[in-house]
């Protein structure tokens, strides 16, 4: 539903976009991360039409972006970055000049009105000019307008910006659902919003492509996945290198608790799952467990490996467990947190 060939976009001598090819199909919702000027609202603003590309490709349900803007400008629902709007109008009188606009005319424009109100949850303010509202109540007038005329393709910026956390759930469930048969691009720098919605997830840094996958995918970059953190009381001495000689362990970290406890992260080796071998061991041990939590992967770990500077074999190595064995250092809780 939406191609991108090689699409560039120049601002002088800065490059925003770097040779961007995806290829979107129907119900997929796909998320674009990334850093602030990674290049992720110019990408958005180009499949719109609202900027015209330096080089490459876009269309949209078969749709030349570029030479057929208003043909595929009709398929989409756009919501800009930071919601413009007509702020001496109230979300009635806006909801009803996009209606128009659309081409939606008597019981099809009362329908359609409606519908958006009742989806974006909007009925307590629609005589409100919106200049009063909140800035989540002016996010979800954004979104009413973009879905207006129910568009086979949805391209949302930051769609949740500004709302509370209830407001964002009702959002990430709306999107959910009429993501069904439609094809929703949205861009976010809320990593859980990536879990909660997307079907899809691209990285982008430096207006080029860093990552294209699922979620898990996504989760299973982080240096940190299928790695088990392990609290051990009572009498555990040799733990560490007992759980080291595991075939498939990589390493093991031992970990500085409050209480003294015998605590260690277990690296696995190619991020294969070590829970069995692991329970087998303290079960024929005997060793008393506090804490035994299994690491799903960590998103932010991965985001910031991607999107700093340097080359991808840097990036691989740099997420990679430190050294073959560190149970001669013991390190603080905050030491870990600034690693993770």
């Amino acid at each position: 539903m939406i191609e991108l060939v090689k699409l560039s976009k120049r601002f002088g001598s800065l490059h925003a976009v770097d040779g961007l090819s995806l290829s979107i199909q129907r119900g997929e919702v796909l998320g674009f991360l990334g850093p602030n000027g990674a290049g992720k609202s110019t990408t958005m603003k180009m499949i719109t039409g609202f900027l015209p590309p330096t080089e490459g490709k876009i269309t949209v349900l078969d749709y030349d972006v570029v030479q057929q803007t208003r043909e595929a400008q009709a398929c989409m629902g756009y919501l800009p970055e930071g919601a413009p709007l007509y702020p001496d109008m109230t979300p009635r009188g806006l909801l009803g000049f996009c209606a128009a606009a659309r081409g939606l005319t008597g019981q099809d424009r009362k329908t359609a009105i409606g519908r958006a109100i009742e989806r974006t949850e909007l009925g307590g303010v629609m005589n409100q000019r919106i200049e009063t509202l909140s800035k989540g109540f002016k996010r979800r007038v954004g979104l009413a307008q973009a879905i207006l005329h129910d568009p086979p393709v949805l391209v949302l910026d930051e769609p949740t910006d500004g709302l509370d956390p209830n407001q964002k759930a009702q959002v990430r469930a709306l999107i959910h659902e009429m993501s069904a048969d439609k094809v929703v691009v949205l861009s976010t720098h809320i990593l859980e919003e990536v879990e909660a919605v997307c079907t899809r997830a691209t990285i982008m840094a430096e207006g080029r492509l860093r990552f294209d996958g699922t979620p898990v995918e996504l989760r299973k970059r982080s240096r940190f996945f299928n790695s088990i953190e392990l609290h051990l009381t009572g009498s555990s001495e040799g733990a560490g290198r007992a759980i080291e000689a595991i075939n498939g362990v990589d390493s093991v970290q031992a970990i500085q608790t409050a209480d003294g406890n015998n605590a260690m992260r277990i690296f696995p080796r190619d991020k294969q799952a070590l829970l069995a071998p692991v329970t087998a061991l303290i079960s024929q041990r005997g060793w008393q467990v506090e804490h035994l939590f299994v690491d799903p992967g960590r998103l932010d770990d991965v985001f910031r490996v991607m999107t700093r500077d340097g080359s991808t074999e840097e990036r691989e190595s740099s997420s990679a467990p430190e050294g073959p064995s560190s149970l001669g250092k013991r390190e603080t809780p905050e030491q870990l947190t600034s690693k993770s």
